[in-house]
């Protein structure tokens, strides 16, 4: 692709009373603009992301309002949804009005407020009916203890490898400033939190929260008018799901396996960028809970069904291993605003191609990392940047 990244910002992730979803994503985009040296009125389109923003209980604000705190100066602003790959999507939507020609500069931001508890969704919002929620069919603890429950018997995944991703999670987290979740847990307190859904712990899970983070992008031949460092995206792609791929409003599982829009969309990724997973220095993928992050490693090509165990065991994927994983904490530490979470891994990628990420730093400077975002009820979006 023929884009850069010149400017990222973000609100720190967690929970800030009094503090709305509209200031938190206007304080990253600020944030973006001052790291790209750019005034607001110099941008030429923005796509954003709130998914609080349609569902009741929730912030209610859509990203285009974000005007009303940043400066009314009539450029175009698209509001998108799509579940957990929201920002993903504004990012890639983006990427391509540049690379179409239509802009040269322009912004992505996500940003969410939810209320406390295990996230759940009204069934008549996804076209579902009332029964489907009254039985429980949309609590995410189930449908991805359950997902993880087959994965760790058809591939011998450990319940101790779980709590070592949940233990890295929180240590990467206790480095970040911006991270909700600080304080580091052992391997056996996480093991002996409150079970939820079998095999997955209290610790185990992310939890949803509140947060924004923004990128400034720009034509990659105009990148240097912005700054010196700038990352090159070189591919942002979004798929969606096959009949038979996991469905996570489901009770059941399919019977037979299809690739799920994950694979689909990190193929996509490699094929665009020109490479593929073994050039990957650091990886920030979802991690829903302790499971998705063990299963999207090989949804994502980083490794094949079952070599998680060995892999995570020799710590392997510690910023210090061979390959570093959410660095930042991921959605266990961070928690999930979920049209924020997609652009914090954006922001934590490019911090760490830069070499800006302090405490977290992965040695030796990486030059290309990847970031992925799943989303209910079945949307896959993966990124690949680079210096």
């Amino acid at each position: 692709m023929n884009v850069a990244i010149v400017g990222i910002g973000i609100h720190p992730f967690g929970r800030h009373e009094g503090v709305s979803s509209l200031d938190m994503g206007g304080y990253a985009v600020r944030q973006a603009l001052r790291d790209a040296g750019i005034p607001w009125q110099d941008l030429q389109f923005a796509f954003g992301g709130s998914l609080g923003a349609h569902l009741p209980g929730n912030d209610p604000a859509t990203a285009d309002t974000l005007v009303s705190r940043l400066g009314l100066t009539g450029l175009p602003f698209v509001n998108v949804h799509n579940g957990c790959a929201t920002a993903g999507s504004a990012l890639s939507l983006a990427a391509s009005t540049i690379e179409s020609g239509a802009f040269d500069v322009g912004l992505a931001v996500g940003f969410d407020k939810h209320p406390r508890g295990h996230f759940s969704s009204d069934p008549e919002i996804l076209g579902l009916p009332p029964w489907y929620g009254e039985m429980g069919f949309l609590v995410t603890t189930q449908f991805f203890a359950m997902k993880i429950n087959r994965y760790m018997h058809d591939y011998g995944i450990s319940s101790s490898t779980l709590a070592k991703v949940a233990a890295k999670a929180y240590r990467n987290g206790s480095m970040n400033p911006n991270a909700w979740r600080r304080k580091p847990f052992s391997e056996e307190e996480i093991l002996s939190s409150r079970m939820l859904n079998y095999p997955l712990t209290q610790y185990m899970f992310c939890s949803p929260d509140e947060g924004a983070a923004a990128v400034v992008l720009c034509r990659a031949d105009r990148a240097r008018e912005f700054t010196e460092r700038p990352v090159y995206l070189r591919a942002a792609t979004i798929r969606t799901r096959r009949f038979g791929s996991f469905e996570v409003f489901s009770p059941w599982l399919p019977l037979t396996r299809t690739d799920s829009p994950t694979v689909d969309a990190s193929r996509a990724a490699y094929e665009a960028a020109g490479l593929g997973p073994d050039d990957i220095d650091v990886a920030q993928i979802q991690d829903s809970e302790a499971g998705a992050e063990v299963m999207h490693m090989a949804e994502n090509g980083l490794c094949a069904d079952g070599e998680q165990e060995a892999l995570i065991q020799a710590g392997e994927t510690e910023i210090g291993g061979r390959l570093p994983i959410n660095t930042d904490g991921g959605l266990i530490a961070n928690g999930e605003p979920i049209g924020a979470s997609g652009m914090r891994q954006v922001y934590e990628t490019v911090l760490q191609l830069r070499g800006d990420a302090g405490e977290r730093q992965v040695p030796g400077r990486p030059r290309v990392g990847f970031t992925q975002v799943y989303g209910a009820p079945g949307v896959g979006s993966c990124t690949i940047l680079t210096t």
